[in-house]
């Protein structure tokens, strides 16, 4: 039976076995489980729901901004909720508002509630899988991190490869609204799991809860997130847009100004102080502009310029999820054999050049070469991914990881958010320019172009890692000189 565990500053719990962190890491994965497949089998559906409601595809993107916002403005309490209530307690609360907001989704009939039912679920997502990770982070010994890490995330992983087929199943033969109801059982046992065998870690050291970091912090997102998801979709007057952007960029400021004073920041910039940390943020951040971008772009590609019915469009497009989960079992002897420099270096030029050939894809290519792009695409943006959500923690202390989990997901989220924000921004601008009153071919190739060129920049950042960054890590530390 779990217990509750109380960690002190810098004092880790007894090591756990393997089999113990194992059964932790597939628990935390079902819930990413539920939360990735109800995002897959959003984007394939977007298209229907759209015509449910009587609004434009394109539209349809707010619904998955809205839903990211709320994550980016919420998961910075995530770390000190987890230390104050204990993790086991808030995954389960976590779980159970997701499983609200996802019943609100399905009774939704017009697009301002369910973008309302979305916040919500973002809600229960900004609590549900941080403190998932955080107790991952505070559990496992450091040498198993890289194993650990691709234990959550290939259980989690089945949910984006049977998401697509799963949506256009559903919004072909059924009707959309089962796209929430799915995740009613799928959250009663994610819950049942976690009473069972997570442990209720918490720290016994109090820190003061930062409402005006977390106030300002959310003011400034919010306000950044929404002036580029309405005003790249012509939504708003550019007035407002300014005003927006204005507004975010001021409370912006000022929580620089309130983090320096605090003694326990919501958003710990300190952190930024660990190289790995921070590169890891950095590169991090440009390589998820494209891993936002692929779910919203990829299934509205396929239904508008390809002609492809939801369900075909699913079966197309869930090769890549289907790359990025074989490639889980290769993640550590890759990194053990190259190291995470070299390894996030070429590999991040690697990737993009793959995501960037999604811009030829057209309506008469061989099926086949699209599956062969698609999988090898997943697979080596998978790999950067892992490498980048383990390397962040190379040097960030026990007694900091509530905080260091708090603020890299939270940059995490936002730049998945602005991926939504920018590829839905360039089809507008594309679509505008052309003068089609749809998104064609050509406006599809301009959004992968643009975003991919963005993800390159990360190959820059990552080069400026230690040669030997994170080695400790990937079980590279005793390996002759000669290897590194």
């Amino acid at each position: 039976m779990p217990s509750d565990t109380v960690l002190g500053a810098g004092i880790a719990s007894a090591a756990p076995t393997p089999r113990a962190y194992r059964i932790t890491a597939l628990i935390v994965a079902s819930a990413l489980f539920m939360e990735q497949l109800d995002s897959t089998v959003l984007s394939t559906a977007l298209p229907t729901m759209a015509r449910s409601f009587g609004v434009s595809p394109l539209d349809m993107s707010v619904a998955l901004t809205g839903y990211l916002l709320s994550l980016a403005i919420f998961i910075p309490a995530s770390g000190w909720i987890a230390d104050r209530f204990g993790a086991r307690n808030v995954f389960c609360a976590a779980i159970a508002i997701f499983m609200a907001g996802s019943l609100m989704c399905a009774q939704a009939h017009n697009l301002p509630f369910l973008v309302l039912a979305r916040m919500l679920q973002g809600l229960g997502g900004a609590m549900m899988v941080p403190v998932g990770r955080l107790v991952i982070l505070k559990t496992v010994p450091r040498s198993d991190f890289v194993s650990a890490m691709a234990w959550v995330m290939v259980p989690a992983l089945i949910g984006p490869v049977i998401g697509p087929m799963v949506g256009g199943f559903i919004v072909t033969y059924l009707d959309w609204r089962w796209i929430f109801y799915v995740n009613l059982p799928l959250g009663l046992i994610g819950i049942l799991l976690a009473s069972r065998y997570i442990d209720n870690v918490r720290e016994d050291i109090r820190r003061p809860f930062d409402g005006l970091g977390l106030l300002l912090s959310g003011v400034s997102l919010g306000s950044l997130l929404f002036a580029f998801e309405t005003g790249g979709r012509g939504e708003a007057p550019l007035g407002t847009t300014l005003i927006l952007i204005a507004v975010g960029i001021v409370s912006g400021a000022l929580y620089l100004r309130h983090a320096r004073r605090h003694v326990a920041p919501i958003l710990d910039l300190r952190l930024m102080r660990h190289k790995t940390f921070s590169l890891s943020v950095v590169a991090g951040s440009l390589a998820r502009i494209s891993a936002g971008a692929m779910p919203f772009l990829l299934p509205m590609m396929m239904q508008l310029g390809f002609g492809m019915s939801a369900v075909h469009s699913g079966l197309v497009t869930f090769i890549s999820a289907a790359g990025a989960m074989a490639m889980k079992a290769s993640a550590t002897p890759i990194l053990r054999r190259f190291g995470f420099r070299n390894t996030l270096i070429w590999n991040s030029v690697v990737a993009s050049c793959f995501l960037a050939s999604y811009a030829m894809f057209r309506p008469d290519w061989p099926l086949l070469a699209i599956y062969a792009v698609l999988l090898i695409g997943g697979f080596s943006q998978s790999l950067q991914f892992t490498a980048y959500n383990t390397i962040a923690y190379a040097e960030v202390e026990r007694e900091e990881m509530s905080a260091a989990t708090s603020f890299y997901t939270t940059i995490q989220q936002m730049m998945l958010s602005l991926g939504i924000c920018v590829s839905a921004t360039v089809l507008h601008v594309s679509v505008a320019l052309s003068g089609n009153g749809a998104p064609t071919m050509p406006d599809f190739s301009a959004a992968f172009l643009t975003v991919t060129s963005i993800s390159l920049l990360a190959a820059f950042v990552c080069a400026r890692l230690p040669l030997n960054a994170g080695d400790d890590l990937a079980g590279r530390q005793d390996l002759p000189k000669a290897d590194h």
